[in-house]
């Protein structure tokens, strides 16, 4: 089952499932991470064409988004020659705002004084129901769903200082989608896992297997309930493999007119424009 999100003429955030270019309303956004399951198991009877839908992220506009750093093998040699950060024994976690959230097709804006953004592709998970104290073992059962997600980075302001949130949090910078894939993709830890890329303007920039993740999906969830209660509609990024712009040599970001097309297996494709910022440097 697929879902999106949507506004509606009021403003309010609503969850639909996604049947090619038709979508079925399940429950606004806030009623339906009350009880996702009960709602994916209704068959709503209203259908709507996707493209009079105003699209919006597939997740409350109460979620948190926990990033996993480092989190891929061939990422950490690039880690450890821009940061000097080390391969981490445990998961490497930081946040995201839910307004940094865009979904496919929408541009993002390169901040003023940042030469470019970087690309991060990433396989997104979402929390199902409230989750707390939750063995890796049993971390799945947890799980609504996944998506594609881009953890467009601002490169500048990530490394002027060892904290990376401002880094992490500019403007519209953090697409996913096209969909949350629930209750039908499967295990991203089994066999080969899943595949990764990025594309800048036609290019493959980046390439990974899930099965190459540091922490799995359930040491992930089990860590970060160990301290935070994951509450229905949570996001967890779960990091990058290698072949971000920033570890090229010489290093390539994206800007104004470049196209980033970011990809996860059974997941899809989120496609975002990078355009100027509206936003003058401060002084001019």
């Amino acid at each position: 089952m697929k879902l999106i999100g949507f506004t509606n003429e009021h403003g309010v955030r609503w969850i639909a499932t996604l049947d090619g270019d038709k979508a079925r309303p399940l429950a606004a956004a806030d009623e339906f991470y009350a009880d996702p399951r009960r709602h994916l198991a209704a068959t709503p009877e209203t259908i709507l064409d996707v493209q009079t839908l105003t699209l919006a992220p597939a997740v409350p506009v109460t979620s948190r988004i926990f990033c996993v750093g480092i989190n891929y093998r061939s990422h950490a040699g690039e880690s450890k020659d821009l940061a000097g950060l080390d391969e981490p024994a445990n998961p490497m976690v930081f946040g995201r705002w839910q307004q940094s959230l865009i979904v496919d097709g929408a541009s993002a804006p390169v901040p003023p004084y940042e030469d470019g953004l970087d690309w991060e592709v990433e396989m997104a998970v979402v929390i199902a129901d409230t989750a707390g104290h939750i063995s890796a073992a049993d971390a799945l059962e947890h799980v609504l769903g996944y998506a594609t997600f881009n953890d467009l980075s601002a490169r500048r302001k990530q490394l002027e200082t060892p904290q990376f949130t401002l880094g992490k949090n500019a403007d519209r910078s953090g697409p996913i989608g096209p969909v949350i894939t629930a209750d039908e993709a499967g295990d991203p830890g089994s066999g080969e896992g899943w595949r990764l890329t990025t594309h800048v303007n036609g290019e493959l920039m980046q390439e990974g297997r899930t099965k190459d993740l540091i922490h799995s999906v359930g040491r992930i969830i089990s860590y970060i309930s160990d301290t935070v209660t994951l509450l229905p509609g949570d996001v967890i990024a779960t990091g990058t493999p290698g072949g971000i712009g920033m570890g090229r040599k010489p290093p390539v970001l994206l800007h104004p007119g470049d196209e980033v097309v970011v990809e996860v297996d059974r997941l899809g494709k989120v496609r975002t424009p990078i355009v100027a910022h509206p936003a003058a440097p401060i002084g001019t």
